[in-house]
């Protein structure tokens, strides 16, 4: 095979060169790095191959990677850094031709056959590079499997860029630490996490625009049930509102993806090849939003089914194109490269901190100075936590099982990977319908606005902002939009609905407000003084907090403004 590559002369980010840095010095047998999405893991791992193939300390190197559409990306992404990868490497035929320097292969084929990859690794001096390590963990045989195929291996360079679960089973060459309650957490050689990502200027804002809604639907018995997203519900109540929501024959739907497109028209006046993409829950669902999109925006959209061929060049044309809308279910969740996605709805009942991460991972890779992401998804507590810490890290904790600390049903099917069908209960379910309202609109931790339906004037205004606006400038101009809202509402008489969700909201509103009149007279940052009073009161993030929990961190913050 061969060894003639240079390092490439492509500028590095600081934290990559950092990293490289770091790597060279230490020049470790292992290696993990934790980078938040879109932050340019692969260029990384990319110029460390160059460096120890140029320098002979590997003769070849194998990219391992979660999905049969990321071999390719590998392969064109090495490609312009002047290293030959070869994607299309089977396990029937171990041979590739001597013009490649390595070869791009999935978890699942090194599990098919590791003794296959085992026999490759030990007869030449070879680099391995684990795109999206979690992965060795899904599951005790894939994880036996790249133990045996690349345990001789020279190097091996792991990567991840989403928070690790916390299970019984240990990553392979990922190297644990015990603390003083005898769990064992992963540890990182090198970190960069979103905030960094985000101060840095290498990710784009995300702005969560949540909607809720009053949910319909009539159980086995013939009993009609009804709730609303993002009122304190049980998981059962949540699990059928949620999927009542997301029903394509519904109201819940069509009004949300007809506010995402607007949204999108927004950016393109300042981004023309601004793109959107709606993440369902199965191929059905998947297909259907498709249709809704065409009777919305006028224009097919682009759709991506994981076992239908031709997805792979269905996402490339996607990437390079100017079209508007893609519809996937989780081909495009993890480590897909689109730049131009600037657009997202949440459809799926998915909530567990992995896929979230990953989902929103496709929408924060940062181009040009002011742009931001938005995402459309359920006002649902688990949602709004995770967007409310987006930036939160999570290590790998061996003893500690993730699916005890699932409270939602929904989360252990995901869990289980059970998710891609309904269950024969769910098939007894007749889905009646589902109003749509934007809830609040999540930036950088805190909440803005105030409930108002789908379709309004207020919504529009949230819609309407800027697609390039700095960060700085978002939150003024929420914190404006906020404001506005509630000036009219004062004037027009407008009490708010005697629920729990207006209260919450109401709660909600006066907080901000009053954290906003602290801003002024202290100079802190919002999201610095919303953190104190976390600090101080306890509990989640304003998004998730409950009515008491935000009652005490409007007594705390009065002692700010006085």
């Amino acid at each position: 095979m061969r060894a003639d590559v240079a390092p490439g002369t492509q500028a590095l980010r600081s934290w990559q060169r950092r990293a490289l840095v770091k790597y060279l010095t230490a020049k470790p047998r292992d290696f993990l790095a934790v980078a938040t999405p879109g932050s340019g893991k692969t260029t990384f791992a990319l110029r460390i191959v160059a460096e120890l193939l140029a320098e002979g300390t590997v003769e070849t190197v194998t990219i391992v990677v979660p999905t049969e559409h990321l071999k390719i990306q590998w392969a064109q992404a090495a490609a312009r850094q002047g290293i030959s990868l070869d994607p299309k490497f089977s396990n029937s035929n171990s041979q590739t031709s001597s013009e490649y320097h390595g070869v791009v292969v999935t978890y699942a084929q090194v599990a098919s056959h590791p003794t296959r990859h085992r026999v490759r690794t030990e007869n030449r001096r070879t680099l391995v590079v684990f795109d999206e390590i979690h992965h060795g963990g899904d599951a005790k045989s894939w994880g036996d499997a790249i133990r045996e195929a690349f345990d001789d291996a020279t190097r091996r360079l792991s990567l991840t860029g989403t928070p690790f679960r916390s299970d019984d089973s240990a990553i392979p060459f990922v190297t644990y630490e015990e603390d003083s309650a005898g769990l064992k957490h992963s540890q990182a050689d090198h970190s960069y996490g979103y905030a960094d990502a985000l101060a840095d200027g290498v990710v784009r804002p995300v702005v969560f625009l949540a909607y809720s809604g009053e949910a319909r639907w009539r159980d086995s018995a013939g009993e009609e049930h009804a709730a609303r997203l993002g009122e304190p519900l049980t998981a059962e109540q949540t699990a059928r509102a949620w999927r009542t929501a997301l029903n394509p024959a519904g109201e819940w739907m069509p009004a949300v993806i007809a506010a995402a497109d607007r949204r999108l028209q927004q950016k393109r006046q300042h981004v023309p090849d601004a793109g959107g993409m709606i993440i369902a829950s199965d191929q059905t669902a998947a297909r259907a939003y498709a249709e809704l999109l065409l009777k919305i925006t006028g224009e097919p959209a682009t759709v991506v089914l994981s076992d239908d061929k031709g997805s792979s060049d269905r996402i490339s044309q996607f990437a390079e194109g100017s079209t508007r809308w893609l519809v996937a279910v989780r081909m495009v969740s993890e480590g897909v490269d689109v730049p131009r996605l600037s657009v997202g709805v949440y459809a799926t009942s998915a909530s567990t901190p992995l896929f979230f991460a990953q989902a929103i991972g496709r929408f924060v890779r940062s181009r040009r100075a002011g742009e931001t992401a938005s995402i459309f998804l359920p006002s649902v507590p688990n949602l709004l936590l995770l967007a409310s810490e987006l930036e939160a890290q999570r290590n790998h904790v061996l003893g500690k099982p993730h699916r005890e600390t699932l409270e939602d049903p929904l989360d252990a099917e995901l869990a289980e990977q059970k998710r891609d069908e309904p269950d024969d209960q769910d098939r007894k379910i007749e889905y009646l319908g589902a109003d749509a309202e934007l809830d609040q609109v999540i930036f950088d931790g805190s909440s803005f606005g105030t409930a108002t339906p789908a379709g309004s004037d207020e919504e529009a205004d949230f819609l309407g902002i800027p697609g390039l606006l700095d960060a700085a400038s978002m939150r003024d101009l929420l914190r404006r939009r906020q404001e506005e809202q509630i000036t009219k509402r004062t004037a027009d008489g407008a009490v708010p609905r005697p629920s729990t969700h207006g209260q919450l909201r109401e709660l909600r509103r006066e907080l901000n407000t009053l954290v906003s009149l602290a801003h002024h007279r202290t100079g802190k940052p919002h999201g610095w003084i919303h953190n104190e009073l976390r600090r101080i009161c306890g509990g989640p993030p304003i998004a998730a907090a409950t009515t008491d929990q935000l009652k005490a961190r409007i007594e705390a913050v009065r002692g700010f403004t006085s």
